[in-house]
C-alpha cells in the first residue's frame, strides 16, 4: 500500500478513520469504538474517559538531526527518557518531536490525535514504530482511530497484526530497561 512522496505530501490524499476502520474490518481485527470529547492530553484523557477499561497510551512523535523518524507507543504514564531511547535507537543527536506539518505528512494526523493507526498513511515507509512492551496483556488496547474525539479498543496482539499487514514491523522495546 506504498504510494510515491508526492502523494504523501498531498494532504488529502491521507486515510482517515473511516479508511482505517475499513482497514481494520478488512484484517478481520476486532475493535470497539467509544465517542467521547476531544481529547488533547493524557491528562484530559483520564480526567474525561470514564471507566473505559484496558490499557491506555501515549504516543510521541520523534525526530533525530539527520530526520530520521519513529512513532513511540507507551503506556500513558510512562515516563520516557529521550537521552537512553535516543541511544538504545541510534539516533544521532538528540530526539526532538515533530512539527505539526510533518505528522500530518507522515501520519495524516493533527497534533492530540497522533496514534500508532496513522502508520496507515506512512506511504515512504519513514516512520519507524517503537512499541513499550508493557502495552500487551490480556486487557483490550485503546487508541484514537486518526482523530481524538473516539477511543477505539482492541486486542493488543491486534495491533501488531495491523502493523505488520501495513509493512512496518514494530520494534518492541523493555522501556524499564532503558537506562
Amino acid at each position: 500500500m506504498r504510494r510515491s512522496t508526492a502523494e504523501c505530501n498531498h494532504y488529502p490524499m491521507n486515510i482517515t478513520d473511516e479508511g482505517l476502520f475499513a482497514r481494520l474490518d478488512g484484517l478481520e481485527i476486532a475493535y470497539r469504538t467509544h465517542r467521547h470529547p476531544p481529547l488533547f492530553t493524557v491528562e484530559e484523557s483520564q480526567a474525561l474517559r470514564g471507566a473505559l477499561p484496558g490499557i491506555h497510551i501515549k504516543n510521541l512523535f520523534l525526530r533525530d538531526k539527520k530526520k530520521k523518524i519513529w512513532l513511540i507507543t507507551a503506556l500513558e504514564d510512562r515516563k520516557i527518557d529521550l537521552k537512553a531511547l535516543r541511544r538504545r535507537l541510534g539516533a544521532k543527536g538528540a530526539l526532538s518531536f515533530g512539527s505539526a506539518e510533518l505528522l500530518m505528512a507522515h501520519l495524516g494526523v493533527q497534533p492530540g490525535a497522533v496514534t500508532p493507526f496513522g502508520i496507515i498513511n506512512d506511504r515512504t515507509g519513514d516512520v519507524s514504530v517503537v512499541l513499550d512492551q508493557a502495552i500487551f496483556g490480556p486487557d483490550p488496547l485503546n487508541a484514537h482511530p486518526m482523530r481524538n474525539d473516539m477511543t477505539i479498543a482492541l486486542a493488543p496482539g491486534d495491533l501488531i497484526r495491523f502493523l505488520e499487514a501495513e509493512s512496518h514491523i514494530p520494534l518492541v522495546l523493555d522501556f524499564d530497561a532503558l537506562d
